[in-house]
This record gives structure tokens, sequence and C-alpha cells, in this order.
């Protein structure tokens, strides 16, 4: 058993010179204990935070996102910290060493070093909220959680997208949500040449007023936007109170203009081409 013993303790005493101290197997495993009770002790708190914050009517969720995700970064620093002490390394010799590690990994980690820097530039600016409706590219969806490295989008067909953060300082972001969740619809429809068009702005006015979801201020309006090669063409403007509807609204007004155009016998055209055939002999 001592000579057991000793080999124990010869084993935990063994140590390595990295960044300017000499680091032991047992401070080595302590260090490793801190690091783990840190982040132990972020879950619990999150977990408390979270029963704790959800009474509170007045925050947003964003608010919640930022305090949860503060806490957690703030807890596992500090773990991070204790390690360091424990192992007596200086951050100065941490620098160094990691400096001469950047040169050669530095390209390897320049998307996740993007990434993360965008995470950050996320979370304090704030452009894009967790709740908000947005368009990245071509995907449109609700945000629904923003994380460091990336974020979490969820669009209307229940699909999650995570999406590199990036993409959100690189790229044009569409916030459908970002101090005005009122926007304005275009409903485009096409009428036979000839058509009474005063009848046709007032049907379409009609049933902009008619919609449950359409707002009345601003008033719905009707535009002649282009005299097409087989159609009069016409845009309804409607606003509504939320983008996430607008699919809806949309598909509600198309069946809508066609009922009400086959009753008024208004006719919306197709394309028709006109063919001559010349023969040869003639």
């Amino acid at each position: 058993m001592e000579r057991f013993a000793e080999r124990i303790r010869a084993v935990l005493a063994w140590s390595v010179h990295f960044a300017g101290a000499d680091v032991s197997v047992a401070d080595a495993l302590v260090a490793a204990l801190a690091l783990a009770a840190a982040y132990a002790l972020a879950r619990v708190a999150r977990r408390v935070l979270e029963r704790r914050l959800g009474s509170h009517v007045n925050l947003t969720p964003n608010a919640r996102f930022l305090i949860l995700r503060s806490t957690t970064v703030a807890i596992l620093c500090v773990g991070a910290v204790a390690a360091l002490n424990i192992l007596q390394i200086r951050l100065t010799g941490l620098a160094v060493t990691f400096g001469f590690l950047s040169v050669g990994i530095g390209f390897g980690l320049q998307n996740i070093t993007s990434n993360f820097v965008s995470g950050i530039i996320l979370l304090f600016e704030r452009p894009v909220r967790v709740g908000d409706l947005i368009t990245v590219g071509d995907s449109l969806g609700r945000v629904e959680a923003i994380g460091i490295r990336s974020t979490l989008l969820r669009t209307a067909d229940n699909v999650e997208l995570i999406i590199p953060n990036s993409q959100f300082i690189e790229q044009t972001v569409t916030n459908w949500t970002y101090r005005d969740k009122s926007v304005r619809v275009h409903v485009l429809v096409g009428v036979a040449y000839g058509s009474d068009t005063q009848l046709v702005v007032r049907l379409l006015l009609d049933l902009a007023r008619a919609h449950p979801l359409a707002l009345q201020e601003p008033e719905p309006a009707v535009q002649l936007t282009t005299f097409g090669e087989s159609s009069l063409d016409f845009a309804l403007l409607v606003w509504i109170p939320d983008p996430a509807q607008r699919p809806d609204v949309v598909s509600d007004l198309n069946f809508a203009i066609d009922a009400t155009f086959r009753e008024h016998g208004v006719e919306i055209p197709f394309p028709q081409r006109d063919m001559r055939v010349i023969s040869a002999d003639s």
C-alpha cells in the first residue's frame, strides 16, 4: 500500500512548465473541479433565474435572454479565473503562449472568431432581438435564441435554422418588427383592358376594409401600377398589425378578389399571343 501511495503522490506531483508556471497533475485536477463547479453553478443559477424572471411581466424576451446569458458567462469567467489562479498561470504568460499559437491556427479560426465577435455585437447593439421576425438571405423566421456563435431561427413551417452570427453583420437583414410591427401588404391583380377601372378600385377597397386583420389607419389604397402586355395591373395596399399575418392576409384577399370579380363581371386575363403563319408559297 505504501508503494502504491508513493506512486500516486509521484503522479500527482508530476508537473509541466506551461505559460511561465509549473503545473502539477494535482493542480490540474483541482482546476478542473473548479471549472466543473462553475459550470454546475451556472446551470443552477440559470434555472433559478428562469423561474424568477418568468413572473416579471414587464421584462421582454430579449431582456430575459440577456440577463440569463450574462449571468452564465460571468459565472464561467469567474471559474476560469479561479482555475488559472490554482494553476498559478499568469495571464501575461498565457497571452504570449496563445500569441504564438494564434499564428499557426489563426487562419483556421477566422470563421469562428468572426461569428464570436458578431455574436457579441448582436447581444450589445441588439439590431436583432429574441422574438423578432426577420429575413436573412432567403430565410424568413422568428428569432428563438441568440448565441455567441450562432442564432436560432424558426420558420413558419416550424423548421429550425442555425445561422452563423457573421451573416447578420455582413449581409442586409430585414427586421420586420424592429420598431413598429405594422407593415403594408401589396396584393397584385390584373384586369382586362376595357374594364371599368373605377369599379375595380371600389371593389378592391371594399374588400380591404372588410378584412378583419386590415388596419383602417393608415387607410388601404389602390394603385394602377403598369399597363401590362395583357392587363391593367393594380396593387391593393393594405396595412396589417403583424408581419407574421402577411401570408394569410394575402391569401384571403386573393380568394375574395377572385370571387368578387366573378360576381361583378370583371375579367382577370391571362397572357395571349397571336401567331401568324405565312407559307413559303405565298
